[in-house]
């Protein structure tokens, strides 16, 4: 056996690339408190899911009964959309700002005065 390699069973350091040890990884209140906004985003994407459904639904029938699409519900579709996207981003660490109700506005709900 090679002096270069270790063993198969060699323990790798407790510290991650950045040096800090897993032990104050584990007792961050920040890491904690992450997590308790993580669940309470993931839930709040379930809900959104589940209105965005009801959006596409009622858009589907739109459709279908007046052969024009309903701009109200396509800006609904977007919003939701939009965040959806921010709460994903989120749980997935790609951002540390929080989305609505905890941050940043809702995706959308500034009055574009263009329109």
């Amino acid at each position: 056996m090679s002096g270069d390699n270790p063993p198969a069973d060699h323990v790798v350091s407790d510290e991650s690339e950045t040096g800090v040890p897993i032990e104050e990884n584990i007792k961050s209140r920040s890491t904690w408190l992450r997590l308790v906004f993580m669940i309470v985003f993931y839930v709040l994407a379930s809900l959104a899911s589940a209105v965005g459904s009801v959006v596409v639904v009622l858009g589907f029938l739109w459709v279908l009964f007046t052969g024009e699409k309903n701009r109200q519900l396509q800006q609904a579709g977007q919003v939701i959309a939009a965040y959806i996207y921010e709460i994903i981003r989120y749980l997935t660490f790609n951002t540390d700002d929080k989305p609505f109700p905890f941050g940043n506005d809702l995706p959308g709900s500034k009055t574009a005065e263009s329109d």
